[in-house]
């Protein structure tokens, strides 16, 4: 473990610990993503970044990069082992009530944490909190996703109700659930498994409506998941419909990502822009 500047948790209830896996990203969007949170109205974070085996070059400038903020504690694998193993990594360092995620390449709304905290503190029946989203590339802001408000166990039958980098959910929630599954088939589901398991338990989230996170997307560079992890979703989509009780008749969706990968790539375009664009 790196720690960019000697760091002393303070001890304060209502910290929040930023989880940030990060791979070998580009430069120019890792220092937006990483900025956005140092800049956000709510200033008790820690801000836990662990970098999954990039290479020297990148590696090198995130150190530097980091070292301006004592809020940063920044670690490390020597291998690339993939989100979930890195996220893990940082919950095992993390001292905060509360848990955020932020991805390395998209932008957190200035007042995100201050209000997904207000929101947590407030409605204590609520184990974590999204909130919709903005998709943007190069070129700005093209398209937008509102989620359902107060998703409930049918709602997993369709897509995860959650945006994975836009949650704040409770720590001790999170430490019940032992985390992130590192199972091979959940690659590339991790988030939507660890919902699925949360509902399972009887906890419930919520989204709120403001738009608080803007999720990088390039509209134009639009590619096919490999089929391998569309495998990997429909074996996560069995086992959590199965313990969510929702399973019975709907076998349909456990199949639906295997026909999707069948699609051919421009329909899947031609949906996607139907559903999100709207250029700002």
């Amino acid at each position: 473990m790196i720690k960019c500047v000697i760091y002393t948790w303070r001890g304060e209830a209502e910290l929040i610990s930023v989880i940030m896996g990060i791979y070998n990203e580009q430069k120019q969007n890792a220092g937006k993503a990483i900025n956005s949170i140092l800049n956000q109205t709510e200033r008790d974070i820690e801000f836990i970044i662990c970098d999954d085996g990039s290479d020297k070059e990148f590696y090198n400038w995130l150190i530097k990069f980091c070292s301006k903020d004592n809020r940063i504690i920044l670690l490390r694998n020597k291998q690339n082992l993939g989100l979930s193993a890195a996220l893990n990594k940082c919950l095992s360092h993390a001292h905060g009530e509360y848990i955020a995620r932020m991805d390395g390449d998209d932008i957190s709304d200035k007042r995100r944490l201050e209000k997904q905290l207000q929101f947590l503190d407030s409605h204590p029946e609520y184990s974590l909190t999204g909130c919709n989203v903005k998709f943007i590339d190069s070129k700005g802001i093209w398209g937008e996703r509102r989620l359902q408000e107060i998703p409930q166990n049918k709602d997993f039958l369709y897509t995860s109700p959650f945006v994975h980098p836009s949650i704040m959910i409770r720590k001790n929630i999170m430490d019940e659930l032992g985390g992130y599954s590192e199972e091979p088939y959940a690659v590339r589901t991790e988030d939507y498994e660890l919902f699925m398991r949360l509902y399972a338990k009887g906890y419930k989230g919520y989204n709120l409506q403001d738009f608080l996170f803007f999720y990088r997307e390039d509209k134009e560079a639009y590619k096919k998941r490999r089929y391998c992890y569309r495998l990997n979703e429909s074996i996560v989509r069995y086992k959590g419909f199965r313990e969510l009780g929702i399973l019975r008749g709907n076998l349909r969706f456990v199949i639906k990502p295997l026909i999707v990968g069948l699609v051919p790539i421009r329909i899947i375009k031609r949906v996607r822009k139907r559903k999100f664009e709207h250029r700002e």
